[in-house]
């Protein structure tokens, strides 16, 4: 019996490339959708990190020439400790859910930088305030969670801290205040017309 494959043979086994049965084209499919989608997942990802960067931030003069100009030389930005908390730190949370969110809102932010709504220092400082209430506002319905990604309160050892850090840390604590609620200008200065009472955690001193 001859093992040498008849042309008819051959023809066949083509064909089915070109042609493959339900139950391949299925598996062809399958294998296709999982490399797209991994191939698509690395890419949005890959492009999430990118807009998640000090570097990427600063691409905007409004946040260049004005509220990073601020943070250069704070204590977030050059300590003693040399740990350093960049733009993404405090402003884009760390779990995916969240920064998501977060990325959606700051398309809003993109459409007013094409707008020109704060493309000068001196429009910048008309909207100062309203900026600053909505981050403060932001930080404050999520207990500080940016804040406490370094700075955990259970973690602190107030016996540690000098008397009026101390004091304060624990009336904070009392009045169930956030971190916002006590430090706001301690990475940018403080808008002209704040009001005393937002300088204070719901009602302390």
């Amino acid at each position: 019996m001859s093992h040498e494959t008849k042309p008819s043979e051959a023809g066949g086994f083509w064909r089915s490339l070109w042609r493959p049965s339900k139950k391949h084209a299925l598996g062809l499919l399958l294998i296709v959708g999982v490399a797209l989608g991994v191939v698509g997942w690395g890419g949005f990802n890959w492009a999430m990190e990118l807009t998640n960067t000090e570097a990427f931030c600063l691409s905007c003069h409004e946040m260049k020439d004005n509220v990073y100009a601020e943070y250069r030389g704070t204590i977030h930005d050059s300590n003693a400790s040399g740990v350093r908390a960049t733009c993404p730190d405090c402003h884009v949370p760390k779990a995916w859910t969240y920064k998501i969110v977060r990325k959606i809102q700051a398309s809003n932010e993109l459409w007013h930088h094409f707008l020109g709504t704060i493309d000068t220092p001196e429009k910048f400082e008309q909207k100062r305030l309203h900026l600053a209430r909505n981050v403060w506002t932001a930080m404050a319905s999520t207990n500080s969670r940016e804040c406490r990604n370094c700075h955990d309160f259970t973690s602190m050892d107030v016996t540690a801290q000098r008397n009026r850090a101390r004091e304060r840390h624990l009336e904070a604590d009392k009045l169930g205040a956030t971190c916002i609620d006590c430090h706001k200008g301690i990475a940018h200065d403080l808008p002209a017309g704040i009001k005393e009472e937002e300088l204070h955690p719901k009602g302390g001193k």
